[in-house]
């Protein structure tokens, strides 16, 4: 399930493999699940696999019965209508897409990295969740999350230090110039901290779709620090970077 705006089959639109988790350095256990379309990196203490395919197939049912009874939560582009009966995934998914004024499958991706992620917190002390440009985490140590951002001379050559004692839980990336998910900005990348994943996840996209050159990276950050819920945040167009709120920026 991926970034931006999404389609049934965006439950993850670039299902290939991932070369960049190659360079992935940790002291946790890893393993991979895919579930049709959906490809996720997973980090914890010990093995989760079963579990975690559990998990993403249970989750990706709740979104996919919710889209054969209302057709329109796949399509819109606008936040969805609140619906107190959904399931608690598709309900965080219209949540976020409304703090950020999107369409909930904008939050498709983060939500099922959250989704799992909390799931395996059940069993593992730590949990990593990739999914795509988002990941759930849940660490006892500090993480560096280098930034892929296409052809930008600064794509993996900076990254985003997270430390557990911040709070953060959500890591989301959306691009304008990656991928083949739809984006109506052309930003390298728009990178947003949260506890939140959906919320993250959806206002990557939001932020992304404001960028159409650097010279919108001002009014994106401007326009990010209203949105409630919101950590931090990155942009990267070309060269230029414009960076917000509770994050430190390392060199890797």
């Amino acid at each position: 399930m991926k970034r931006k705006q999404k389609s049934i089959n965006a439950i993850d639109s670039t299902f290939q493999e991932r070369v960049y988790r190659n360079l992935v350095h940790s002291h946790l256990q890893a393993c991979r699940v895919t579930v049709q379309q959906t490809d996720l990196g997973i980090y914890a203490n010990g093995p989760v696999e079963a579990v975690a395919r559990e998990a993403v197939l249970a989750e990706r049912g709740y979104i996919e019965a919710y889209i054969r009874q209302n057709a329109e939560f796949l399509h819109t582009l606008q936040p969805f209508p609140e619906d107190p009966l959904a399931p608690r995934i598709v309900q965080e998914m219209i949540q976020a897409g409304a703090a950020a004024g999107v369409g909930p499958m904008a939050a498709v991706a983060g939500a099922v990295a959250q989704r799992v992620g909390q799931i395996l917190l059940l069993h593992s002390n730590e949990v990593i969740v990739e999914n795509g440009g988002d990941i759930f985490l849940s660490v006892d140590q500090p993480v560096t999350i280098g930034l892929f951002a296409g052809a930008s001379p600064l794509s993996l050559k900076i990254g985003i230090k997270v430390d557990p004692v911040a709070g953060i839980r959500a890591v989301c990336t959306s691009s304008g110039t990656v991928g083949h998910s739809l984006s109506f900005g052309r930003a390298d990348a728009a990178c947003v901290l949260a506890q939140s994943c959906a919320l993250a996840d959806a206002a990557a996209t939001a932020l992304g779709n404001r960028v159409k050159s650097a010279a919108d990276i001002e009014a994106a950050i401007e326009w990010g620090r209203s949105v409630p819920g919101l950590m931090g945040f990155v942009i990267v167009v070309g060269d230029k970077l414009g960076a917000w709120g509770e994050l430190e920026i390392v060199p890797i």
